[in-house]
């Protein structure tokens, strides 16, 4: 990240380094030899229960539960936090280079997740006065005066830099969730259209079946909010349309026709029928309407696969962990490699190389559902996030993926034909905050499968470690 988007709105990353460094090299230089050892003595003496005073703080608060109460993030940032609380205190001169890239990092990590920028600066705040009620017991008073004000102000900077990281990181992801929004991740909006019309007729047939054959089972009407319509809908109809009246108006609409259909007999069902008919062609009103404003962009495509592009990646990430933590529900992602690709390229070139990925690619489309997204995640690798699944699920749909694609062979131009084959690591959302973490694990899934043979399925565990390097999303 070397620079923002506009000169107007947030600092260029080097004036802002250039800034903080100075401020922090003024502070060091000014600092008497017994300050510097007090701090010192303080980073070393700070008592353990720093990080329990933080989270039984924070945790009161609904929100920074959201991005706290995982067992996985608790585990790490609380040996993380104090580490970070040490290197503030004992870092000289030489340090200040390294500690601003540090705290920049941080800003990064804190957007990513969506953190919200007043609880930072509250947990901030509750550490600097849990560490000022240590310095007054180990230190004299005027030299414990001094050290709050040296503890203070390197806070204050490294909470500045935090912030100016996190300021650029989100203007950056406003912008591209605008574009995700304006290319609404729909390729084709008239066929699109066509679908969810479909998928809502058939629906509303399914629902006439059961109150008209009064099944005996007991079992209940099909609900809207689970069918093919109702998950596309959730996971990609809200983010691809946005947060607007029309959208609040469906989803209320969905919520209550499934209300309406929860009848527990056929004469109650039938009885019903009006109302919920009258309020699904609302739901056909208004997404006929959402489809009228918007226009399928191509900047989102891959232009080898006219799969999706890794650039919406982190949007469509960001709103699955939050869907997921809003509904205590849970979906997953698939990273597929094509096996032994190198030899295809030397056996039939680049040209067959490309209809490979073309192949599969169109096998993958063909057999994605409508909540799902497909990516070319770069070179001959693809990206799947299913939504509303589980582990069984998603190990359940990526076997059969894995299945066809082993069963249907690339057919060259010259009629060769060529076996293709995938690993695919799975990943099932665990309940931590960053979305990186979900992907990073399902890249050491897949290398797993690449291990133990290739052609096969592997779901990241706890045990699982990441591989040297392990890439990280980026969204350049």
């Amino acid at each position: 990240m070397n620079t923002t988007t506009t000169r107007g709105s947030v600092a260029t990353a080097a004036e802002q380094d250039s800034h903080v460094a100075d401020a922090w090299h003024e502070l060091l230089d000014d600092a008497s030899s017994e300050l510097v050892a007090l701090l010192r003595e303080l980073a070393d003496t700070a008592p353990p229960a720093l990080a329990e005073h933080f989270y039984s703080g924070m945790l009161g608060d609904p929100r920074a539960s959201r991005f706290l109460s995982s067992d996985q993030v608790q585990s790490r940032l609380k040996p993380s936090m104090l580490r970070w609380i040490s290197s503030l205190l004992t870092s000289g001169p030489e340090d200040v280079t390294t500690q601003i890239a540090a705290q920049r990092l941080v800003g990064d990590v804190h957007a990513r997740i969506g953190i919200p920028v007043d609880l930072v600066i509250r947990g901030t705040r509750m550490l600097k006065h849990e560490l000022y009620r240590h310095v007054i017991t180990i230190a004299p008073p005027e030299l414990a005066s001094a050290a709050i004000a040296m503890v203070s102000d390197l806070f204050d900077l490294a909470l500045e830099m935090m912030s100016h990281a996190y300021s650029v990181a989100r203007e950056r992801s406003t912008r591209l969730d605008a574009s995700y929004r304006m290319f609404s991740l729909i390729q084709n909006v008239g066929t699109e259209r066509e679908r969810q019309r479909a998928l809502l007729l058939d629906w509303e047939n399914t629902l006439l079946y059961r109150f008209a054959s009064a099944p005996r089972d007991g079992s209940r009407a099909p609900l809207l909010a689970q069918s093919e319509f109702g998950l596309w809908f959730n996971h990609k109809g809200m983010p691809s349309f946005g947060d607007t009246a029309e959208t609040r108006q469906v989803a209320a609409l969905i919520a209550s026709i499934d209300q309406l259909g929860a009848a527990s007999d056929a004469k109650a069902g039938m009885s019903m029928l009006p109302a919920i008919r009258e309020q699904l062609a609302q739901v056909r009103s208004l997404i006929g309407m959402l489809f009228d404003n918007i226009g399928a962009l191509e900047a989102g495509r891959d232009a080898l696969t006219s799969l999706l592009n890794r650039r919406f990646l982190p949007t469509v990430l960001r709103r699955e962990v939050a869907l997921a933590s809003e509904t205590s529900g849970g979906f997953a992602v698939l990273l597929l490699d094509l096996d032994h690709f190198k030899a295809i390229n030397d056996a039939h070139g680049h040209d067959g190389g490309d209809r490979s990925l073309q192949h599969v690619a169109a096998n993958l489309a063909q057999h994605t559902r409508s909540s799902d997204y497909l990516f070319r995640f770069g070179g001959e690798e693809f990206v799947m996030v299913l939504g509303s699944v589980n582990a069984e699920q998603a190990c359940a749909i990526a076997n059969e993926l894995l299945e066809r694609i082993a069963a249907s062979p690339v057919k060259l131009s010259d009629g060769t034909q060529v076996p293709v084959t995938a690993s695919i690591g799975v990943a099932v959302y665990d309940g931590h905050p960053d979305y990186e973490r979900i992907l990073a694990r399902a890249d050491a899934a897949m290398y797993q499968a690449k291990r133990n043979g290739r052609n096969r399925v592997e779901l990241a565990t706890d045990k699982m470690v990441e591989p040297p390097g392990a890439r990280l999303l980026s969204t350049r």
